[in-house]
Protein backbone atom coordinates (compact mmCIF):
# COMPACT_ATOMS: atom_id res chain seq x y z
CA UNK A 1 0.00 0.00 0.00
CA UNK A 2 1.37 3.28 -0.62
CA UNK A 3 2.85 4.94 2.33
CA UNK A 4 2.32 8.37 1.23
CA UNK A 5 -1.39 8.18 1.09
CA UNK A 6 -3.86 8.55 4.16
CA UNK A 7 -5.79 5.75 4.25
CA UNK A 8 -9.29 4.88 5.60
CA UNK A 9 -8.21 1.97 7.67
CA UNK A 10 -5.37 0.37 6.62
CA UNK A 11 -3.47 -2.53 8.66
CA UNK A 12 -1.84 -1.92 11.57
CA UNK A 13 0.66 -5.12 12.64
CA UNK A 14 2.07 -5.47 16.30
CA UNK A 15 5.23 -7.04 15.56
CA UNK A 16 4.69 -10.73 16.89
CA UNK A 17 2.73 -11.93 13.50
CA UNK A 18 5.84 -13.29 12.19
CA UNK A 19 6.90 -15.38 15.08
CA UNK A 20 3.32 -17.41 14.93
CA UNK A 21 3.70 -17.88 10.93
CA UNK A 22 7.46 -18.94 11.57
CA UNK A 23 6.45 -21.56 13.43
CA UNK A 24 3.70 -22.56 11.02
CA UNK A 25 6.23 -22.83 8.37
CA UNK A 26 8.82 -24.71 11.04
CA UNK A 27 6.79 -27.54 11.70
CA UNK A 28 4.93 -27.55 8.05
CA UNK A 29 1.14 -26.76 9.61
CA UNK A 30 0.62 -25.05 5.87
CA UNK A 31 -3.27 -26.01 6.55
CA UNK A 32 -6.68 -24.94 6.59
CA UNK A 33 -5.73 -26.44 10.46
CA UNK A 34 -2.98 -25.95 12.72
CA UNK A 35 -2.01 -24.96 16.00
CA UNK A 36 -2.62 -21.17 15.16
CA UNK A 37 -6.55 -21.91 14.22
CA UNK A 38 -6.84 -23.68 17.58
CA UNK A 39 -5.28 -20.73 18.93
CA UNK A 40 -6.79 -18.17 17.70
CA UNK A 41 -10.06 -19.40 18.55
CA UNK A 42 -9.00 -19.76 22.18
CA UNK A 43 -7.83 -16.49 22.11
CA UNK A 44 -10.95 -15.05 21.02
CA UNK A 45 -13.07 -17.23 23.05
CA UNK A 46 -11.07 -16.05 26.34
CA UNK A 47 -11.59 -12.17 24.79
CA UNK A 48 -15.44 -12.42 24.49
CA UNK A 49 -15.85 -14.38 27.24
CA UNK A 50 -19.89 -15.29 28.11
CA UNK A 51 -19.17 -18.77 26.92
CA UNK A 52 -18.27 -18.20 23.82
CA UNK A 53 -17.72 -20.48 20.94
CA UNK A 54 -15.47 -19.33 18.48
CA UNK A 55 -14.81 -21.30 14.70
CA UNK A 56 -12.36 -19.23 12.83
CA UNK A 57 -13.44 -18.88 8.82
CA UNK A 58 -12.14 -17.74 5.76
CA UNK A 59 -14.39 -14.28 5.94
CA UNK A 60 -16.90 -12.69 7.70
CA UNK A 61 -18.85 -13.37 4.79
CA UNK A 62 -18.64 -16.78 5.21
CA UNK A 63 -19.83 -16.82 8.69
CA UNK A 64 -22.94 -14.92 8.10
CA UNK A 65 -23.74 -18.07 5.40
CA UNK A 66 -23.23 -20.53 7.93
CA UNK A 67 -25.15 -18.52 10.49
CA UNK A 68 -27.98 -18.63 8.27
CA UNK A 69 -27.53 -22.33 7.30
CA UNK A 70 -27.17 -23.30 11.08
CA UNK A 71 -30.59 -20.78 11.63
CA UNK A 72 -31.97 -23.30 9.38
CA UNK A 73 -32.85 -20.72 6.65
CA UNK A 74 -33.82 -22.46 2.91
CA UNK A 75 -35.27 -21.29 -0.18
CA UNK A 76 -38.28 -19.27 -0.11
CA UNK A 77 -37.46 -18.20 3.70
CA UNK A 78 -37.58 -14.53 4.51
CA UNK A 79 -34.69 -12.62 6.15
CA UNK A 80 -35.31 -9.39 7.88
CA UNK A 81 -31.79 -7.15 7.77
CA UNK A 82 -30.52 -3.99 8.61
CA UNK A 83 -30.74 -1.98 5.65
CA UNK A 84 -27.72 0.25 6.15
CA UNK A 85 -24.48 -2.05 6.10
CA UNK A 86 -22.26 -3.63 4.09
CA UNK A 87 -23.75 -6.07 1.49
CA UNK A 88 -21.59 -8.95 2.62
CA UNK A 89 -24.54 -8.62 5.75
CA UNK A 90 -27.42 -9.44 2.69
CA UNK A 91 -25.47 -11.48 -0.10
CA UNK A 92 -25.20 -14.83 2.55
CA UNK A 93 -29.45 -14.04 2.34
CA UNK A 94 -29.54 -14.92 -1.50
CA UNK A 95 -26.98 -17.45 -1.34
CA UNK A 96 -29.72 -19.47 0.24
CA UNK A 97 -32.28 -18.55 -2.36
CA UNK A 98 -34.09 -17.05 0.75
CA UNK A 99 -35.52 -13.21 0.34
CA UNK A 100 -34.27 -10.05 1.99
CA UNK A 101 -36.53 -7.58 3.97
CA UNK A 102 -34.99 -4.37 5.11
CA UNK A 103 -35.60 -2.46 7.81
CA UNK A 104 -34.80 0.79 8.29
CA UNK A 105 -32.32 2.62 11.17
CA UNK A 106 -33.29 4.83 14.14
CA UNK A 107 -30.92 8.06 14.77
CA UNK A 108 -29.46 7.32 17.95
CA UNK A 109 -27.27 4.48 16.79
CA UNK A 110 -27.36 4.49 12.90
CA UNK A 111 -28.72 0.53 13.44
CA UNK A 112 -31.47 -1.17 13.30
CA UNK A 113 -34.88 0.56 14.07
CA UNK A 114 -36.82 -1.54 16.66
CA UNK A 115 -40.32 0.20 15.31
CA UNK A 116 -39.66 -0.49 11.76
CA UNK A 117 -38.43 -3.99 12.72
CA UNK A 118 -41.65 -4.68 14.67
CA UNK A 119 -43.93 -3.42 12.06
CA UNK A 120 -41.66 -5.51 9.65
CA UNK A 121 -42.48 -8.72 11.49
CA UNK A 122 -46.07 -8.34 11.83
CA UNK A 123 -46.71 -7.43 8.24
CA UNK A 124 -44.97 -10.31 6.82
CA UNK A 125 -46.80 -12.38 9.10
CA UNK A 126 -49.88 -11.12 8.47
CA UNK A 127 -48.76 -11.41 4.82
CA UNK A 128 -48.15 -15.65 5.87
CA UNK A 129 -44.57 -15.48 5.90
CA UNK A 130 -42.80 -15.43 9.43
CA UNK A 131 -39.28 -14.19 9.16
CA UNK A 132 -36.90 -16.73 10.03
CA UNK A 133 -34.14 -15.06 10.84
CA UNK A 134 -33.25 -10.86 11.80
CA UNK A 135 -29.37 -10.04 10.72
CA UNK A 136 -28.48 -7.07 13.20
CA UNK A 137 -25.50 -5.14 12.77
CA UNK A 138 -23.30 -2.63 14.94
CA UNK A 139 -22.52 -0.74 12.73
CA UNK A 140 -19.24 1.06 12.34
CA UNK A 141 -18.46 -0.32 16.02
CA UNK A 142 -21.78 0.94 17.80
CA UNK A 143 -23.26 -1.71 19.28
CA UNK A 144 -27.50 -1.82 18.48
CA UNK A 145 -30.04 -1.25 20.80
CA UNK A 146 -29.37 -4.89 22.07
CA UNK A 147 -31.86 -5.11 24.66
CA UNK A 148 -35.07 -3.85 22.20
CA UNK A 149 -33.83 -5.90 19.43
CA UNK A 150 -33.47 -9.04 21.85
CA UNK A 151 -37.01 -8.42 23.34
CA UNK A 152 -38.78 -8.27 19.65
CA UNK A 153 -36.99 -11.10 18.53
CA UNK A 154 -38.23 -13.07 21.84
CA UNK A 155 -41.25 -11.90 21.37
CA UNK A 156 -41.77 -13.36 17.71
CA UNK A 157 -39.62 -16.36 18.82
CA UNK A 158 -37.06 -15.30 15.78
CA UNK A 159 -33.32 -16.01 15.98
CA UNK A 160 -30.96 -12.92 16.05
CA UNK A 161 -27.57 -13.28 14.02
CA UNK A 162 -25.58 -11.11 15.34
CA UNK A 163 -23.22 -8.84 12.75
CA UNK A 164 -20.05 -7.65 15.13
CA UNK A 165 -17.88 -7.47 11.91
CA UNK A 166 -17.25 -3.73 12.77
CA UNK A 167 -17.51 -4.07 16.32
CA UNK A 168 -14.64 -6.63 17.76
CA UNK A 169 -13.51 -4.40 21.00
CA UNK A 170 -16.96 -2.98 21.51
CA UNK A 171 -19.57 -3.69 24.28
CA UNK A 172 -22.90 -2.54 26.21
CA UNK A 173 -23.55 -2.92 29.39
CA UNK A 174 -20.14 -4.47 29.69
CA UNK A 175 -20.70 -7.49 27.48
CA UNK A 176 -18.53 -8.44 24.18
CA UNK A 177 -20.32 -7.72 20.75
CA UNK A 178 -20.63 -10.53 18.92
CA UNK A 179 -21.96 -12.76 21.90
CA UNK A 180 -25.46 -10.88 22.32
CA UNK A 181 -27.23 -12.30 19.02
CA UNK A 182 -28.38 -16.66 19.35
CA UNK A 183 -25.20 -16.71 16.33
CA UNK A 184 -22.67 -14.29 16.07
CA UNK A 185 -20.28 -13.07 13.11
CA UNK A 186 -16.73 -11.54 13.15
CA UNK A 187 -14.44 -10.24 10.42
CA UNK A 188 -11.03 -10.05 10.10
CA UNK A 189 -10.60 -8.34 6.83
CA UNK A 190 -7.62 -5.67 5.97
CA UNK A 191 -9.27 -3.00 7.41
CA UNK A 192 -10.88 -4.43 10.71
CA UNK A 193 -9.57 -3.44 14.00
CA UNK A 194 -7.15 -6.65 13.59
CA UNK A 195 -6.78 -8.76 10.84
CA UNK A 196 -5.50 -11.69 9.08
CA UNK A 197 -5.18 -10.67 6.10
CA UNK A 198 -8.81 -11.83 5.17
CA UNK A 199 -10.89 -13.95 7.68
CA UNK A 200 -13.77 -13.96 9.76
CA UNK A 201 -15.36 -16.31 12.41
CA UNK A 202 -18.58 -17.56 13.93
CA UNK A 203 -19.34 -17.35 17.45
CA UNK A 204 -21.82 -19.55 18.99
CA UNK A 205 -23.57 -20.27 22.31
CA UNK A 206 -22.38 -24.09 22.28
CA UNK A 207 -19.65 -26.22 21.47
CA UNK A 208 -22.25 -28.63 19.42
CA UNK A 209 -23.06 -26.04 17.24
CA UNK A 210 -19.35 -24.74 16.58
CA UNK A 211 -18.66 -28.30 15.40
CA UNK A 212 -21.43 -28.12 13.15
CA UNK A 213 -20.23 -24.88 11.80
CA UNK A 214 -16.73 -26.57 11.30
CA UNK A 215 -18.41 -29.59 9.77
CA UNK A 216 -19.91 -27.25 7.32
CA UNK A 217 -17.03 -25.51 6.89
CA UNK A 218 -14.77 -28.34 5.73
CA UNK A 219 -16.72 -29.69 3.10
CA UNK A 220 -19.67 -31.39 5.33
CA UNK A 221 -17.13 -34.66 5.72
CA UNK A 222 -18.90 -37.25 7.35
CA UNK A 223 -17.04 -39.22 9.70
CA UNK A 224 -15.73 -41.98 7.31
CA UNK A 225 -12.31 -43.49 6.04
CA UNK A 226 -12.98 -42.48 2.40
CA UNK A 227 -15.01 -39.16 1.53
CA UNK A 228 -18.16 -39.70 2.09
CA UNK A 229 -20.70 -36.68 1.88
CA UNK A 230 -24.40 -36.50 3.45
CA UNK A 231 -24.83 -32.93 3.35
CA UNK A 232 -24.02 -29.82 0.85
CA UNK A 233 -20.34 -28.12 1.95
CA UNK A 234 -18.39 -25.55 2.07
CA UNK A 235 -14.36 -24.34 1.86
CA UNK A 236 -14.64 -22.03 4.13
CA UNK A 237 -12.07 -22.75 7.25
CA UNK A 238 -9.35 -20.48 8.14
CA UNK A 239 -5.70 -21.06 7.27
CA UNK A 240 -3.07 -22.03 9.73
CA UNK A 241 -0.91 -19.00 8.18
CA UNK A 242 -3.63 -16.31 8.53
CA UNK A 243 -4.60 -17.66 12.16
CA UNK A 244 -0.84 -17.01 12.86
CA UNK A 245 -1.56 -13.24 11.70
CA UNK A 246 -4.39 -13.12 13.68
CA UNK A 247 -2.43 -14.53 17.00
CA UNK A 248 0.16 -11.85 16.87
CA UNK A 249 -3.15 -8.91 16.30
CA UNK A 250 -4.90 -10.37 19.47
CA UNK A 251 -2.14 -9.27 21.60
CA UNK A 252 -2.61 -5.65 20.15
CA UNK A 253 -6.59 -5.85 20.06
CA UNK A 254 -7.05 -3.28 23.16
CA UNK A 255 -4.51 -1.27 21.97
CA UNK A 256 -5.83 -0.68 18.47
CA UNK A 257 -9.27 -0.29 19.77
CA UNK A 258 -7.93 2.47 22.43
CA UNK A 259 -5.92 4.39 19.26
CA UNK A 260 -9.36 3.87 17.05
CA UNK A 261 -11.18 5.84 20.37
CA UNK A 262 -8.04 8.38 20.49
CA UNK A 263 -8.80 8.93 16.97
CA UNK A 264 -12.66 9.65 17.43
CA UNK A 265 -11.28 12.28 20.34
CA UNK A 266 -9.32 13.83 17.40
CA UNK A 267 -11.63 14.66 15.39
CA UNK A 268 -14.23 15.45 17.81
CA UNK A 269 -11.37 18.65 18.98
CA UNK A 270 -11.44 19.43 15.21
CA UNK A 271 -14.95 19.49 14.63
CA UNK A 272 -16.05 21.41 18.34
CA UNK A 273 -16.05 24.87 16.71
CA UNK A 274 -17.43 24.03 13.23
CA UNK A 275 -21.36 24.45 13.37
CA UNK A 276 -23.03 21.72 10.90
CA UNK A 277 -20.88 19.06 11.43
CA UNK A 278 -21.64 16.54 13.54
CA UNK A 279 -19.02 13.21 14.60
CA UNK A 280 -21.36 9.95 15.40
CA UNK A 281 -21.22 9.20 19.03
CA UNK A 282 -22.42 6.26 21.53
CA UNK A 283 -26.20 7.53 23.12
CA UNK A 284 -24.65 6.97 26.62
CA UNK A 285 -22.84 5.04 29.00
CA UNK A 286 -24.37 1.84 28.39
CA UNK A 287 -22.41 1.50 24.63
CA UNK A 288 -18.91 1.37 24.64
CA UNK A 289 -17.50 1.44 20.91
CA UNK A 290 -14.39 0.38 19.16
CA UNK A 291 -14.88 3.41 16.75
CA UNK A 292 -13.53 1.28 14.03
CA UNK A 293 -14.65 4.44 11.83
CA UNK A 294 -15.18 7.81 12.89
CA UNK A 295 -18.03 9.19 10.68
CA UNK A 296 -19.97 12.79 10.42
CA UNK A 297 -22.66 13.99 9.21
CA UNK A 298 -22.77 17.18 7.57
CA UNK A 299 -26.05 19.86 7.22
CA UNK A 300 -25.24 22.34 4.68
CA UNK A 301 -27.90 24.29 5.69
CA UNK A 302 -25.54 25.00 8.78
CA UNK A 303 -22.08 25.61 6.89
CA UNK A 304 -22.74 27.65 3.68
CA UNK A 305 -23.23 25.18 1.19
CA UNK A 306 -20.30 22.88 2.29
CA UNK A 307 -22.00 19.33 1.92
CA UNK A 308 -20.04 15.61 2.12
CA UNK A 309 -18.83 15.70 -0.76
CA UNK A 310 -17.06 19.77 -0.30
CA UNK A 311 -15.25 17.76 2.25
CA UNK A 312 -14.77 14.63 0.31
CA UNK A 313 -13.02 15.92 -2.73
CA UNK A 314 -10.94 18.02 -0.63
CA UNK A 315 -9.49 15.20 0.99
CA UNK A 316 -9.39 13.35 -2.02
CA UNK A 317 -7.19 15.97 -3.72
CA UNK A 318 -4.80 15.76 -0.79
CA UNK A 319 -4.53 12.08 -1.18
CA UNK A 320 -6.35 11.66 2.19
CA UNK A 321 -9.64 8.77 2.06
CA UNK A 322 -12.75 9.53 2.98
CA UNK A 323 -15.85 7.72 2.00
CA UNK A 324 -19.75 8.04 2.27
CA UNK A 325 -21.40 6.13 4.44
CA UNK A 326 -22.87 2.74 3.18
CA UNK A 327 -25.50 2.92 0.99
CA UNK A 328 -28.13 1.41 2.13
CA UNK A 329 -29.42 -2.00 0.43
CA UNK A 330 -32.85 -0.98 -0.12
CA UNK A 331 -31.91 1.14 -2.91
CA UNK A 332 -28.72 -0.98 -4.42
CA UNK A 333 -29.54 -2.31 -7.77
CA UNK A 334 -29.28 -5.79 -6.75
CA UNK A 335 -31.59 -5.38 -3.77
CA UNK A 336 -34.02 -2.69 -4.69
CA UNK A 337 -37.05 -4.81 -5.76
CA UNK A 338 -36.93 -6.26 -2.01
CA UNK A 339 -39.44 -5.10 0.85
CA UNK A 340 -38.31 -2.39 2.85
CA UNK A 341 -39.70 -0.64 6.40
CA UNK A 342 -39.17 2.28 7.83
CA UNK A 343 -39.20 5.71 6.70
CA UNK A 344 -35.77 7.46 5.41
CA UNK A 345 -33.29 7.61 7.88
CA UNK A 346 -30.69 5.42 6.25
CA UNK A 347 -31.23 7.23 3.33
CA UNK A 348 -30.48 10.76 4.80
CA UNK A 349 -27.32 9.48 6.51
CA UNK A 350 -25.76 7.85 3.75
CA UNK A 351 -26.42 11.13 1.29
CA UNK A 352 -24.87 13.45 3.82
CA UNK A 353 -22.42 11.14 6.12
CA UNK A 354 -18.64 10.26 5.76
CA UNK A 355 -16.12 8.24 6.97
CA UNK A 356 -12.86 9.71 7.93
CA UNK A 357 -9.52 8.00 7.96
CA UNK A 358 -9.47 6.51 11.06
CA UNK A 359 -6.23 4.17 10.97
CA UNK A 360 -4.39 2.84 14.40
CA UNK A 361 -1.18 3.47 12.92
CA UNK A 362 -1.66 7.70 12.11
CA UNK A 363 1.00 9.43 12.85
CA UNK A 364 1.39 13.25 14.28
CA UNK A 365 2.08 14.16 10.55
CA UNK A 366 -1.55 12.55 9.48
CA UNK A 367 -3.35 14.15 11.69
CA UNK A 368 -2.30 17.23 11.04
CA UNK A 369 -2.32 16.87 7.28
CA UNK A 370 -5.89 15.78 7.90
CA UNK A 371 -6.88 18.95 10.48
CA UNK A 372 -5.41 21.48 7.99
CA UNK A 373 -7.46 20.23 4.64
CA UNK A 374 -10.51 20.65 7.09
CA UNK A 375 -9.69 23.46 8.28
CA UNK A 376 -9.00 25.25 5.06
CA UNK A 377 -12.67 24.05 4.22
CA UNK A 378 -14.47 26.11 6.59
CA UNK A 379 -11.80 29.02 7.13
Amino acid sequence: MSQSKIWLSSPHMGGTEQKYIQEAFDTNWIAPLGPNVNGFEGDLETFLENNSNVCALSSGTAAIHLGLILLGVQAGDEVICQSMTFSASANPILYQGATPIFVDSESQTWNLCPLALEQAIEDRIKQGKKPKAIIAVHLYGVPYQVNKIRAIADKYEIPILEDAAEALGSSYKGQKCGTFGDIGVLSFNGNKIITTSGGGAIVTRTKELKEKALFYATQSRDNAPHYEHSHVGYNYRMSNICAGIGRGQMEVLEKHVNLRRDMHDFYLEVFNTIDGVDVYIVPDEDYFANYWLTTIVVDETKTNGITRETIRLALEAAEIESRPLWKPMHIQPIFKKYPYYGKDVALTLFETGLCLPSCSNLTEIDKNKIKQVIFDIFK
